[in-house]
């Protein structure tokens, strides 16, 4: 029995919290070992007892277990963002979706690697190792939240919460078979999510269904007063399923150029099946994609470059060295606290918002931003949704792009356009390749997001792929 299916008996009262319990954790304990998709798994006995008291609490995730991506703030759990910089960091305090998913019965089963500090696209610049795909153990799960993707593909909880700065959401969803959300920007609260890129980055949810992702984004959602980005935003638990009769749909093809053939062929095939569900299926244009990566990365490492500043061995994280001068103890503190990935995007960062460079750098990119958020908006005047495959490769093997910077950046080309433009994205399986899952992004208008979720239910029964488990 996996765990989509064995999480819906349990809502329906068809067994009982210790059977789902130690089935649960017998999974754990058999598969792990080899996937990693944990950092801290909390004890059996301990999460048992949640789960019989929220079970009697009630709510619409009464006694459900879920994975939180280890860069979401969690009372009394360990909190290390996968670096040895907080390797030991047991937060005080709960995320705001952390209160919201516990005040409705959810009981969290423990915390799930990542790429450090949400920087890379394969969890492998994790400080515990790398996360490997349950379909292909030789593969990655896509990053940054690959523990997260890869803990529902494994089958050990059917809901996790992850983040997405530039795809790191859709990236494991598509790379793992499973659906992710990533919201638009200000409907979730990001109050207790360590930050990387403020004006980028977004927590949503992770399932193995539509319907579980639907139900655990309309328990997060909404206005925080600790979080000022924050809109008065109300998602539906269940969105009405909305047929592709006379939906237009917009491909954008000149970011299909770089994709693998075999994605191509099951994203063509995919299409084909909406138009002949009455959708009318266009191939357009986006102008200037060319700029979207580099003012992705040139924002991003400049917000990193400023946020992690705080990491200084004094204030917060790794403290080994405490003699000589301030200079010193910061720069040994940080060189050994953080990873490669990490100090890499971190000097790029303070180099282009250095004297000399900041107009050079980094208003250009703000700049190329504000055009592409234009040339989106004037795409969305002629179609409903834009649509793309999710990733343009398959996962890649454990070590074939962690080396090679350029190479992994490069991948994030299809999913970081939501970010920059802070629209809603979803990234749905349709399809398989090389006996990997394919995953298409569906990206719609600002707060549209539950219209998205009504269009992923549609087509998740048109292709039947869901509950996929490894």
């Amino acid at each position: 029995m996996n765990n989509v299916s064995l999480t819906s008996k349990f809502l329906k009262g068809e067994i009982d919290p210790d059977e789902y319990v130690s089935k649960t954790f017998d999974l754990i304990k058999k598969k792990d070992s080899g996937i990693k998709a944990f950092i801290t798994l909390r004890k059996e006995e301990e999460v048992l007892q949640e789960v019989k008291e929220r079970r009697n609490q009630g709510g619409k995730l009464a006694g459900v277990l879920l994975a939180v991506k280890d860069n979401i703030s969690t009372a009394g759990i360990r909190t290390t963002c996968a670096s040895k910089m907080l390797e030991d960091y047991v937060p005080p305090y709960n995320a705001t979706v952390i209160n919201k998913v516990l005040k409705e019965g959810a009981v969290i089963i423990g915390k799930t690697n990542m790429d450090e500090f949400a920087m890379g696209s394969t969890t492998e610049t994790s400080y515990f190792g790398p996360t490997r795909n349950p379909w292909d153990l030789e593969r990655t799960p896509g990053g940054s939240s690959g523990g997260s993707a890869a803990s529902i593909a494994a089958g050990y909880v059917s809901l996790a919460l992850g983040s997405d700065t530039g795809g790191s959401i859709r990236a494991p969803a598509s790379f793992n078979g499973a659906y992710g959300l990533k919201p638009s920007y200000g409907t979730v609260s990001r109050f207790g999510l360590v930050a990387y890129a403020n004006s980028l980055e977004q927590i949503g949810p992770i399932a193995g269904n539509s319907e579980y992702l639907s139900m655990l984004f309309s328990i997060i959602a909404g206005e925080d007063p600790r979080d000022a980005t924050t809109i008065s935003y109300s998602a539906e638990d269940k969105p009405t399923v909305i047929p592709l009769k006379g939906l237009r749909v917009g491909v954008i093809s000149n970011i299909m150029e770089s994709s693998d053939k075999e994605i191509v062929s099951i994203f063509r095939n995919i299409t084909n099946k909406m138009s002949d569900e009455g959708a009318v299926v266009e191939e357009t244009e986006l102008k200037n994609v060319e700029l979207a990566l580099p003012s992705y990365y040139v924002i991003a490492m400049s917000e990193a470059s400023s946020n992690l500043a705080r990491f200084d061995g004094v204030r917060y994280g790794f403290s080994k060295y405490n003699e000589g001068n301030w200079k010193e103890t910061f720069s040994k503190n940080r060189g050994e606290g953080f990873g490669l990935e990490v100090k890499r995007r971190i000097l790029l960062g303070s180099f282009i918002l250095s004297a000399g460079y900041y107009d050079q750098y980094y208003i250009r990119a703000l700049k190329a931003r504000n055009l592409i958020k234009k040339n989106m908006d004037s795409l969305f005047s002629k179609y409903d949704v834009l649509i793309s495959p999710t990733m343009p490769v398959l996962p890649p093997k454990i070590g074939e792009v962690i080396d090679d910077p350029v190479k992994m950046y490069a991948i994030d080309l299809n999913t970081v356009l939501a970010n920059l433009t802070a629209i809603p994205a979803i990234s749905l399986p349709v399809g398989f390749a090389s006996r990997l899952p394919v995953g298409m992004q569906i990206m719609g208008r600002y707060l549209s997001d539950t219209f998205l979720l009504g269009i992923s239910r549609f087509i998740e029964q048109l292709t039947g792929l869901h509950d996929l488990i490894a």
